[in-house]
């Protein structure tokens, strides 16, 4: 059923007048409709009236009519004072019945009460016994005019009989359109709310997954590198405390140098660019600069092994992955693993490149659960189309590997594991 107004009834059928254009219930439409028409019945009457009391009475039914449709017609075509609308037509329909009977030209009425008995109904019904009754009080005002029943009047009463049909026809036709247009433009307006509230619920789903993104970024660059400073500022500590400057001093340029990478990451995610080490380097030269640096903070020797040069032909976000991947596993080892070597290898394969990072640590132990730093990680490279596997390195310790497709295959082979996933405990690794 088509929406209806704020100041409809919600029971019953609504009219055409409740379904019309939002100009047209403006009043402007209409008023030019009716003052035109009667405008034209008047004039007609004056012209082809002969001169006498029928025609002045005729011109006084029109006047009274158009006082009718000012005072209490317009007033009641908001929809929202049926009564009056009821009112109007009670007296639309002797008006119009008394013109047609002063003189022929009344009968230009008969357009303006057809047409506003449509407008002002609350209902198909009410319309059609409206329609009716104008034609039985226009077909009595001629008899009564013409001194009671002639043959005559036969053609007339059928001439009425077949206007009125016409009337029902075309009201219930308009009626029928009218409806068919307003549920068309409920139609389009509830649409038109579903996609503003998909488009409201994208952009939440957005902004949540750019969050989220942020605080991976920020876990992987900015809280690793002040973890370091703060290892480094303890380390730097216990060095003079020992008495021994020159190392600390070696620990404060450490410091320095982290703070400053720590900077342009900062920056890098401000500018929303990719990581600081990619942006001038290849993926190659970055891990050769993040292995040099974690031997230098952490005191463990890293080594880069295999073909550098494996990713420079990735996808910029394949590096990222990569790199950010290599980041967050050193991490790990600096955390937990306690090891002396850790093993930075690149192989291209197939369609993919897989970094490895393997570790001579104590491993994970039994029923360790994958922390923050690693769910990230995960995240991050099923987001890039990869896998990750973390499972025991082949000497002990732990073996982190990170595959990613290289762009120039359709299809990827089956991710290969490293033996079962891990079960859950009480430890837990970030």
């Amino acid at each position: 059923m088509p929406a209806q107004l704020p100041h409809e009834a919600v029971s019953g059928p609504t009219t055409v007048a409740q379904r019309v254009d939002r100009a047209v219930r403006r009043l402007s439409g209409w008023d030019a409709l009716f003052f035109a028409l009667t405008a034209v019945a008047a004039v007609a009457i004056v012209v082809s009236g002969p001169a006498g009391s029928r025609t002045w009475w005729a011109l006084g039914v029109i006047l009274a009519l158009v006082t009718a449709y000012v005072l209490v017609g317009r007033a009641a075509m908001d929809g929202r004072h049926p009564g009056r609308a009821d009112a109007y037509l009670a007296l639309l329909l002797p008006l119009t019945a008394v013109s047609t009977a002063l003189t022929s030209a009344g009968f230009v009425l008969l357009f303006v009460a057809y047409t506003q008995i449509w407008f002002f109904s609350r209902s198909r019904l009410r319309g059609a016994v409206w329609c009716t009754g104008l034609t039985v009080v226009v077909i009595a005002a001629a008899t009564v005019a013409a001194g009671g029943w002639r043959d005559d009047l036969v053609g007339f009463a059928a001439q009425m009989l077949a206007s009125l049909v016409f009337s029902i026809v075309l009201g219930l036709w308009i009626t029928m359109t009218a409806e068919q247009s307003e549920e068309r433009a409920e139609l389009l307006r509830r649409l038109e709310a579903a996609q503003a509230e998909l488009a409201a619920t994208h952009h939440a789903a957005g902004v949540v997954a750019e969050r989220q993104r942020l605080a991976q970024e920020i876990h992987d660059t900015l809280a690793q590198g002040f973890t370091s400073v703060v290892m480094l500022a303890q380390t730097t500590q216990a060095e003079l405390d020992r008495g021994r400057p020159e190392a600390a001093r070696t620990r404060v340029t450490q410091i320095e140098q982290v703070a400053r990478d720590n900077l342009a990451e900062a920056r890098s995610l401000v500018a929303a660019f990719g990581p600081a080490g990619l942006r001038d380097a290849s993926l190659g030269e970055a891990l050769v600069r993040l292995t040099e640096r974690f031997s230098a903070e952490a005191d463990v020797q890293v080594r880069l092994v295999g073909d550098r040069t494996a990713g420079d032909d990735l996808p910029r976000e394949a590096q990222v992955v990569l790199l950010r991947a290599a980041q967050e596993a050193l991490a790990n080892v600096r955390k937990h693993a306690a090891a002396s070597t850790v093993t930075l290898e690149l192989v291209p394969s197939h369609g993919e490149v897989r970094l490895e990072v393997v570790d001579d640590g104590r491993g994970l132990p039994a029923g360790t659960t994958e922390g923050n730093g690693l769910r990230g990680m995960r995240e991050r490279v099923r987001e890039g189309g990869g896998s990750l596997d973390v499972g025991a390195g082949p000497a002990g310790g732990t073996r982190v590997a990170v595959t990613v497709p290289d762009g120039t295959a359709n299809e990827r082979p089956p991710a290969r594991g490293l033996g079962p996933a891990p079960q859950r405990a009480e430890q837990e690794v970030p």
